[in-house]
């Protein structure tokens, strides 16, 4: 685009170069040629004064060339007899120069017309190789080859190309490698999916012919096999739906709605789906809703937990997050639920008084099917990755702290409300 901007300045500016010398020739003819007309009536003059026998015919015809070649060769010697040559003579052929000012413009613009289509041509030829060279990028782009660096500082429209194509070639490349490192972790969970539901189905499948090849097996021993199958069999459900749940968040088809709700409601709900492991525990949950902001002031009682996001899925990671807490805490022990009010966030902390998390366990704790030191046996390592992505989908954070025998402390951010 500036290389033609820059070509239409420089014609308009030859044009106005040209325009303004054939003005300047054309006023510098047009005072020849008054000169010239001054000279001549000042000699029809003089020879009308001296010499009143000649006619005005005959003046009119030694003035437009005819039969005058005989005055012409006398004039010629009396000038000479003065020193006056034709260079030097003030008398010049008005028609020449009118038709040198003809011929000089024509030239200029002729030049100039030839001056545009070279550079319109060169320009053309650049512009070409351009293309071929973006052409050629892209068939590399095609055949997955991301290497290659085009970006440019021009600002031409085919540079302007070229640079978006380099960005684009750089969000391949991401991607490109995401999706291997997608893949590798794809293999690798289903590589943990595998060993995770192997295990329980051997030991479903082993107490199994046990009941069946046993026959005289006593009431007692069948009905704690029969126990524990159901058990495994729960676990099992537990990881099927749970992978299900984090493959439909991971594909993104989940839609999250949004509706207000308040928050000490929900974590009310979520005690109450985990009443049996609280009571086989004997775990007592201590909650404590403030109704204040950071600064210690009252605010609305009514809308101090209220937050925008999905219930149920809210629900599902908060349930997950405190029934974590209730699996690592030993028996008569106590389970602290807080939510803390403040101008940029909704704060939920969730601490328990278990064996806590060692400190090489505890970045890891949201990765999916990891599994620490004082991890429990009926541990899948996936609860808090789901909760974690449930969460983030909502735009909210969730953190982690812990100290070893002492307890674990989670913090939940809701910024939306």
């Amino acid at each position: 685009m500036k290389k033609t901007k820059f070509i239409i300045l420089i014609l308009i500016l030859l044009i106005l170069a040209v325009g303004t010398n054939a003005i300047i020739l054309s006023n510098s003819y047009n005072l020849q040629a008054q000169a010239y007309n001054e000279s001549v009536y000042e000699l029809i003059g003089v020879i009308k004064e001296n010499y009143p026998e000649i006619s005005d015919e005959e003046i009119i015809s030694m003035l437009n060339g005819k039969d005058n070649n005989t005055y012409l060769e006398i004039g010629k010697e009396l000038a000479q007899k003065y020193g006056i040559t034709e260079n030097d003579s003030a008398i010049v052929k008005l028609e020449e120069t009118q038709s040198n000012t003809i011929i000089y413009s024509s030239a200029v613009i002729g030049i100039l017309i030839l001056a545009i289509i070279v550079i319109w041509l060169v320009n053309r030829m650049i512009q070409k190789r351009k293309i071929d060279g973006i052409t050629k990028y892209i068939r590399e782009i095609n055949n997955r080859n991301y290497e290659l660096k085009i970006k440019e500082n021009a600002e031409d429209e085919l540079s302007n190309l070229r640079n978006e194509l380099y960005k684009i070639t750089l969000m391949l490349k991401e991607e490109a490698e995401s999706s291997k490192k997608d893949k590798k972790f794809l293999a690798k969970s289903l590589s943990d999916i595998s060993h995770q539901i192997k295990t329980p189905l051997t030991s479903i499948s082993i107490m199994l012919d046990e009941i069946k090849d046993n026959e005289n097996m006593d009431e007692e021993t069948k009905q704690r096999f029969i126990f524990e199958i159901s058990r495994q069999v729960e676990q099992i459900s537990f990881l099927t739906i749970a992978l299900l749940k984090l493959s439909k968040l991971d594909s993104g088809t989940v839609e999250f709605e949004k509706s207000k709700y308040k928050l000490d409601e929900l974590v009310q709900n979520a005690i109450k789906n985990l009443e049996i492991p609280l009571e086989v525990k004997n775990i007592q949950v201590e909650t404590n809703f403030e109704k204040v902001n950071e600064n210690k002031e009252e605010i609305n009682n009514e809308v101090a937990t209220e937050i925008i996001g999905d219930y149920r899925w809210t629900l599902e990671a908060v349930t997950n997050i405190i029934k974590n807490c209730i699996e690592h805490s030993k028996e008569h022990t106590k389970l602290y639920i807080q939510i803390r009010v403040t101008h940029v966030y909704t704060e939920l902390i969730i601490k328990d008084e278990g064996e806590g998390i060692d400190e090489k366990d505890l970045k890891h704790i949201f990765e999916r099917f990891y599994k620490g030191k004082n991890s429990s046996e009926n541990s899948f390592g996936i609860g808090l990755a789901l909760s974690k992505t449930i969460l983030e989908k909502q735009n909210a954070s969730i953190s982690c702290s812990s100290t070893l025998h002492k307890g674990t402390t989670f913090k939940i951010y809701f910024y939306e409300r």
